[in-house]
């Protein structure tokens, strides 16, 4: 035993080390990014298939070891037709860039506040709405699917944009930085099986543009006027407003302590909604 150490010692280069480290760092990143999701699920049944392999061989089921082995033969073909999806995220991951930003972290505080207190007023009227906040991922192909606006961040826009009468109701609000870069933008709908019957098609498209990039969603449910949170496939029900902040802001990397900044949620609506409640009432 000490001989096989020694002979291990000595024929073991500091390069393997790296070059198992790096192997076990990409794998626990892939074991990472499916977690959770459906290629998890088939990435355990070919680890089952794969031991219906070996113990067909151990002990020599001919008839069942030729079928596995037909179906292993083509391997590589079978992963990549069923884990397109997971393939794209995972490439389209290893792409992103995280070091640069186009909005500084005061900028997107404001555009927090911002969002939370249109959708704080959404959901009380009961009025639909899809924002998407664009975070690594570029989400350039959905923004050419909508009508570019290109404009800061304000509830009052947000909201005028979401209400029944706008011609651009319809569909999503992308934010890039602290703008709103579209509105009206059509988004790719989840294909997960196991979605609650009762979910319609905003639930279903802030899903799966949640399911294609790492993009936040805040969604308002215009049946039970209540505000959702989408990240990464996973839905957060039923928020307050300072729950959302929070959730926000964490995900978005922000600092926590910002009591010297003007709360903007806590502030009175703007004058031009007094001037519109006055003339609705007359």
């Amino acid at each position: 035993m000490s001989d096989f150490l020694f002979n291990f010692q000595s024929s073991l280069r500091p390069i393997d080390l790296l070059d198992v480290g790096i192997v076990a760092f990409i794998v626990y990143r892939v074991l990472l990014l499916i977690k959770g999701t459906r290629a998890m699920q088939m990435l355990t049944g070919l680890g089952i298939l794969g031991i219906g392999f070996y113990l067909s061989s151990m002990f020599e089921l001919f008839t069942t070891h030729w079928l596995f082995s037909y179906f292993f033969d083509y391997l590589i073909l079978i992963i990549v037709v069923l884990f397109q999806d997971d393939l794209r995220r995972a490439l389209t991951h290893v792409g992103k860039n995280p070091f640069f930003s186009s909005a500084s972290e005061e900028q997107e505080l404001e555009m927090v506040d911002e969002i939370i207190r249109a959708v704080k007023g959404l959901a009380a009227d009961r009025i639909g709405a899809l924002i998407v906040i664009e975070r690594e991922t570029g989400l350039k192909n959905f923004i050419d699917t909508g009508s570019q606006l290109e404009s800061h961040v304000k509830a009052e826009l947000l909201q005028a944009i979401f209400v029944p009468s706008s011609p651009i109701h319809d569909g999503a609000v992308i934010v890039t930085g602290n703008r709103v870069a579209a509105a009206g933008c059509f988004l790719p709908l989840s294909k997960d099986p196991n979605i609650d019957k009762r979910y319609g098609t905003r639930h279903r498209a802030a899903l799966g543009i949640s399911e294609d990039s790492d993009a936040l969603v805040v969604l308002v449910s215009e049946d039970a006027g209540e505000v959702h949170l989408v990240n990464n496939g996973k839905m957060i029900t039923n928020l307050q407003p300072e729950e959302l902040r929070r959730n926000l802001t964490e995900l978005l990397n922000l600092a926590q302590n910002s009591n010297q900044r003007s709360n903007l949620l806590n502030q009175p609506e703007r004058i031009g909604y007094e001037l519109q409640d006055d003339l609705g009432s007359r």
